[in-house]
């Protein structure tokens, strides 16, 4: 089975970006200490639009990304995440070749 990848667009309020930010290293701190099965895991923000963000992520296989997503600290960061965005994000899933 191919890795999968995973870009999700994520849209900041005004004023939020450093909270964001923060609470977002936490959890990528966590996902590099306690997932084998993520490849990658970077925040990058946009050079046109400095309130979006996209989170690129690649896992090795599809059981590797339902443990990212029932993780303990993954669905503690969710809230936190949440009060900081302007919108619901935008998650696009993709297949490696």
């Amino acid at each position: 089975m191919p890795a999968i990848g995973v870009i999700a667009t994520l849209t900041v309020a005004d004023g939020k970006n450093d909270e964001f930010e923060t609470v977002f290293a936490e959890l990528a701190a966590a996902v590099r200490a306690n997932e084998p099965g993520n490849m990658f895991y970077t925040l990058t923000r946009s050079r046109s639009n400095p309130q979006v963000y996209k989170v690129l992520e690649q896992y090795v296989d599809q059981d590797a990304l339902n443990a990212h997503g029932s993780s303990d600290y993954f669905k503690a960061a969710g809230p936190k995440l949440g009060l900081c965005l302007a919108g619901a994000p935008d998650i696009e899933y993709l297949d490696a070749v």
